[in-house]
């Protein structure tokens, strides 16, 4: 058994907790504020329902001292929303943390960021990977206790150059790990840029009008999204496939994950294949455009595809059309406050340089 330290005490790294004590591991469970940890101090544990089963389960450590929470770790596993990576990314590079980073997940460009950060502060990355999407459909839907709706079939796990020693543990702690050849198959393979943004963007009105009072993956999942969805999703693949990476559509990669319906034959009915998948049906829509649908997906999962498609050659309107209206919607300039390729460290990179920076011993220690 290993001693892990989780980041982040939302659904996901709540979620993570609940399996990694199970399974015996020693955890360490870390959050930023206060506020979110004390109803988990004052039960002594993550009280937990669904598909993980029900109860409590008890990490080593609860803590907001980040050094305290890693000190003894044999791994870092950060689940965290995008948006917060560069800032953890950053205290990791001044505390000279050298233990190896899992980013569960690490969305579009996760890993490539996260180094970045390091470097930017004159140090050494550790050895990190990255998963493509959250191991977990989870939600917190009260202070101490997440619903555990689904638990991932089969999850992209890729290391950067350097990054077996953090590949290895991902795959020790996750037995939906299938390892990818590079990131690029994960950060392209990342479902939220196509399952979110067209019903984020198209169903802005109904998410102002009812505080996201409706299910989003049934109400909210329509014939003109899904076509929407049908778009953006032929991009993504044209772009990994320029990469050399011959990705399978949305339908079947939610399948492979556990999320959408093994029922439904082919991949021409989106809607029928999301809207039966039993781990999203009762999920509610974004509460606001402030949601994380917004702030994370457009940010941190459109931009970066936008980058790593314009380094490849690749036309995706579809995927620029609907980062202009949801930076329209929110206010939120999303260069600005997103993953862009200088943030990523592959500014002035072409699709050649690109790949020998993603491939050198990638599948060494």
């Amino acid at each position: 058994m290993a001693k892990i330290a989780v980041v982040g005490a939302g659904a996901g790294g709540t979620a993570a907790v609940v399996e990694l004590v199970a399974a015996g591991h020693e955890v360490a469970l870390w959050a930023r504020s206060p506020q979110t940890l004390a109803p988990l101090r004052a039960q002594d544990g993550v009280a937990h329902d669904g598909v993980l089963g029900s109860g409590l389960v008890r990490p080593q450590l609860m803590t907001n001292d980040i050094g305290a929470a890693i000190a003894d770790a044999d791994a870092i596993l950060v689940c965290l929303p995008s948006f917060a990576h560069a800032d953890v990314a950053a205290a990791f590079a001044r505390a000279g943390v050298t233990r190896p980073i899992i980013l569960n997940p690490g969305h579009t460009g996760g890993a490539l960021e996260f180094s970045q950060c390091f470097r930017a502060l004159g140090a050494t990355a550790p050895s990190i990977a990255e998963f493509s999407t959250l191991t977990y459909v989870a939600r917190k839907y009260a202070p101490k206790k997440v619903t555990i709706s689904g638990r991932a079939k089969s999850v992209r796990l890729a290391a950067l150059p350097g990054g077996g020693a953090a590949r290895a543990a991902a795959q020790m702690l996750f037995g939906a790990a299938n390892v990818m050849p590079d990131v690029l198959a994960c950060d392209l393979a990342n479902v939220n840029m196509v399952l979110h943004t067209p019903g984020a963007v198209l169903g802005a009105a109904w998410i102002e009008a009812t505080q996201g009072d409706f299910t989003f993956y049934v109400q909210g999942m329509t014939a003109g999204v899904a076509r929407v969805m049908d778009a953006l999703d032929a991009e993504r693949r044209a772009v990994a496939r320029a990469f050399g990476h011959d990705l399978p559509p949305l339908i079947v990669e939610m399948q492979a994950i556990g999320t959408a319906d093994a029922a439904v034959h082919g991949t021409s009915d989106l809607v029928a294949a999301i809207v039966s998948g039993e781990a999203n049906q009762r999920i509610k829509a974004p509460d606001s455009l402030a949601h994380r649908y917004y702030r994370e997906d457009f940010g941190y999962g459109l931009l970066p595809l936008t980058v790593f498609a314009g380094i490849a050659g690749i036309a995706v309107p579809m995927a620029e059309a609907l980062l202009r209206v949801a930076q329209a919607l929110t206010g939120v300039d999303f260069v600005a406050h997103g993953r862009t390729a200088a943030r990523m460290g592959i500014a002035g990179f072409d699709q050649k340089r690109l790949l020998e920076h993603l491939r050198a011993t990638t599948h060494g220690t």
